[in-house]
C-alpha cells in the first residue's frame, strides 16, 4: 500500500489514514450570525497560505458545543473536501485569534492525528504533499447535491507514510525552517509585485491629473455614438477554435486587456449573429461583475472575427474625437473607478450592473487627439515595462512555489536526507 510505488526507507511503513487520526470527519454547516461564540473555517478561509481570519464567520450557537461536530483543537488539519478550485487545500489549526471557538463548517474534513503515532506538523506537511494531492483527485465523487466532493471513504483508506516518531519531528522541524526561508523570499517578490502596480495606478492618475487640470473634463457622453450589448446564447462549455464562432466571456477584460481566448463555443445549429462580431478597435466595457471588477475596460487589438459580443460587455462606439486607447486608460483611472465603487455599493448583490447612462456620465479629460496619442504612447511603453518586471517576479514566485512542493515531498517520502539537507543549508548560509 504505497503511494510511489517504492519501498518506503528501512524503518517506515505505509498505512491506512484511519488507523493514525482519531478524529476524520467533516465539520457542521453553521447557523451564521454576524457575531456569536463560535468561529466557522469554511474552505474560503482554508488559504493556501494559512488560515484567513477575516473569511470566517460566526455560528450562533447557545447550547453544548459537544453537539457541534467539527470544533477544533490546535494541531488540527483541515482538508476542503467540496467544490472546484479549493477541493484538496490542506490547512493547519494551531488556535483561534480572540480565545474564541472554532469549527469547521460541513465542506471542511477535519483530521486530527493519534500524536503518539503520527506527529500532527509532519502529517501537516504530508497532507500538503502534491503526492497526497495526487491521490485525493482519484477519491473524488459526485455528492447528492450534484458538486464534486471527497469521499470520505476514500480518504479513510488513503494511504499515509509513517516514519519513526522521532524522525517525523525531525522532517516537521527541518520543513518549518526551510519553508519559512522560502516563504520569506516569497513575501519579497510579491511585495515588488505590489509596488509595480501602484507604480501603474500612480502613474495613470497623475497623468490624467495633469490633462484634466490642462484641458479640463467632460462626459464621456459627448464623444458616444452608442452602447450596445450582444447577446449570450446556450454555449458550449469549451473554447472555440480559431476557424469557430465564440461567445467572449467576461473574462476577457481583465486588467485593461483583452483576451479572445477567453470565450465559449457557440454549438452548430446557432447562427452567429455578425453585428455581433467584435472588431479591432473596439472599446469594451464590462456590463456586469463584482463590484471590484464590474467596469473594466479594454480594446480589441487585433483582428479577431469569430468572437462575438455577450449580453454583459458593452460595445461604446466613439466619434473620432476620441481614441479608444485614450478613452480605455482615462476610464480605468481613479476618478471613473470611484464613480463605479460608489454605484457598486448601492446594490447588496455580489454582481452589480453598469446602465449605459452610467457609462455616458463617466469624465474624460478633453484633450486634442495629437496629445491623447502622445499620452497613450507614453503609458503604453512605460506599462510594457512594468507588465515585463512583473512577469518576472511572477516567474520566480512559480519557481519559489515548485521548489516549495517539491522540498515537502521529498522530505516527508524519505528521498532528501534531511539531516544531510540541513548540514548543507547551515554550510552555505554561513558562507563557507
Amino acid at each position: 500500500m504505497s503511494l510511489t510505488g517504492t519501498p518506503p526507507p528501512k524503518g517506515w511503513e505505509w498505512i491506512p489514514l484511519k488507523h493514525v487520526t482519531t478524529v476524520l470527519r467533516r465539520g457542521t454547516t453553521p447557523n451564521y450570525a454576524d457575531d456569536g461564540p463560535v468561529r466557522a473555517i469554511s474552505q474560503a478561509s482554508n488559504q493556501p497560505g494559512g488560515l484567513d481570519w477575516s473569511r470566517t464567520r460566526f455560528h450562533e450557537h447557545d447550547g453544548s458545543t459537544k453537539k457541534i461536530k467539527g470544533i477544533l483543537q490546535p494541531g488540527d488539519i483541515l482538508i476542503n473536501s467540496t467544490g472546484r478550485g479549493t477541493l484538496g487545500r490542506v490547512g493547519y489549526f494551531s488556535g483561534g485569534p480572540d480565545g474564541k471557538l472554532c469549527m469547521a463548517d460541513a465542506h471542511v474534513t477535519v483530521a486530527r492525528t493519534d500524536a503518539n503515532r503520527w506527529d500532527p506538523r509532519f502529517a501537516f506537511y504530508y497532507l500538503s504533499s502534491d503526492l497526497f494531492y495526487s491521490y485525493i483527485y482519484s477519491a473524488l465523487v459526485i455528492g447528492a447535491t450534484n458538486q464534486i466532493e471527497l469521499s470520505g471513504d476514500r480518504l479513510a483508506s488513503a494511504p499515509v507514510i509513517l516514519p519513526p516518531l522521532d524522525k517525523q519531528r525531525h522532517i516537521a522541524g527541518f520543513l518549518d525552517a526551510e519553508l519559512t526561508r522560502i516563504d520569506q523570499v516569497s513575501s519579497l517578490f510579491k511585495e515588488s509585485d505590489w509596488l509595480a502596480q501602484e507604480r501603474k495606478q500612480a502613474l495613470r492618475a497623475s497623468t490624467l491629473e495633469q490633462l484634466a487640470q490642462d484641458h479640463g473634463e467632460v462626459p464621456l457622453r459627448r464623444f458616444v455614438t452608442k452602447i450596445e450589448q450582444g447577446e449570450s446564447p446556450q454555449c458550449e462549455s469549451s473554447r472555440a477554435g480559431d476557424s469557430e464562432w465564440g461567445v467572449l466571456k467576461l473574462s476577457s477584460i481583465k486588467d485593461g486587456t483583452f483576451s479572445s481566448d477567453e470565450n465559449k463555443r457557440l454549438p452548430e445549429g446557432i447562427r452567429p449573429e455578425p453585428r455581433f462580431a467584435v472588431r479591432t478597435g473596439d472599446l469594451l466595457v464590462t456590463r456586469a461583475n463584482t463590484p471590484e471588477l464590474v467596469g473594466d475596460t479594454a480594446v480589441v487589438t487585433d483582428a479577431y472575427h469569430r468572437r462575438l459580443l455577450p449580453d454583459l460587455i458593452y460595445r461604446v462606439g466613439l466619434t473620432d474625437a476620441l481614441l479608444p486607447e485614450f478613452a480605455a486608460i482615462t476610464l480605468r483611472g481613479p476618478r471613473v473607478r470611484g464613480l463605479i465603487q460608489a454605484v457598486a455599493r448601492g446594490s447588496s448583490q455580489s454582481m452589480v450592473k453598469l446602465r449605459g447612462e452610467d457609462i455616458r456620465a463617466w469624465p474624460i479629460p478633453r484633450a486634442p487627439v495629437d496629445v491623447q496619442r502622445l499620452v497613450v504612447s507614453s503609458l503604453e511603453e512605460k506599462f510594457t515595462q512594468l507588465a515585463e518586471l512583473r512577469a518576472k517576479v511572477s516567474h520566480q514566485l512559480s519557481l519559489l512555489a515548485e521548489r516549495r512542493q517539491a522540498l515537502i515531498t521529498a522530505a516527508v517520502t524519505g528521498q532528501l536526507d534531511v539531516t544531510t539537507a540541513g548540514r548543507a543549508g547551515k554550510v552555505a548560509a554561513s558562507g563557507v
